[in-house]
């Protein structure tokens, strides 16, 4: 690690903590050179291969974006997006992959959304998936309605 101040080439770790929310590790470092003191953030880096071949990083803005227009007239707020895109994100790092497929992102998507609006949850696994007719929208609410059910049934039975 470079000195910020000196441009010396390497540093002495003096502390090493983890972030509050566990993704990244924040390091007191001082120069052997000049004696100053930094600090550093490090995270590991999480790639997305998209469906073209291209790698480029991951981006929860992003994930926001694209849901975003799924949640549109939507009783959803910025911050429930966020929210989602951080669940999103910690789901896809505890997997431990440093590259992952575009389509594994969407997969970590879908039962996020569905807890969150499952209106929201339905347009985006419309496109997700590719619905090419009322049946698989028909297929999905189904699927839906037996969850609600189940849950319904197990509230009772508790």
């Amino acid at each position: 690690m470079h000195c910020p101040f000196c441009r010396y080439s390497d540093s002495r770790v003096i502390d090493s903590r983890t972030s509050d929310d566990g993704l990244s590790i924040r390091r007191r470092r001082q120069c052997p050179e000049c004696g100053r003191r930094f600090s550093t953030t490090e995270t590991a880096s999480l790639m997305v291969i998209k469906r073209s071949g291209v790698v480029e990083p991951f981006s929860r803005e992003k994930i926001m974006l694209g849901v975003r227009k799924a949640c549109q007239g939507r009783p959803v707020t910025d911050a429930d997006l966020a929210q989602l895109a951080q669940k999103v994100e910690e789901n896809l790092r505890a997997t431990g992959a440093s590259q992952l497929d575009a389509n594994d992102i969407g997969l970590a998507i879908l039962p996020e959304l569905r807890e969150l609006d499952e209106v929201a949850y339905l347009r985006f696994a419309s496109v997700y998936q590719a619905f090419e007719n009322l049946d698989d929208f028909e297929s999905a609410i189904v699927q839906l309605r037996a969850e609600h059910g189940n849950a319904a049934t197990a509230a009772d039975a508790g």
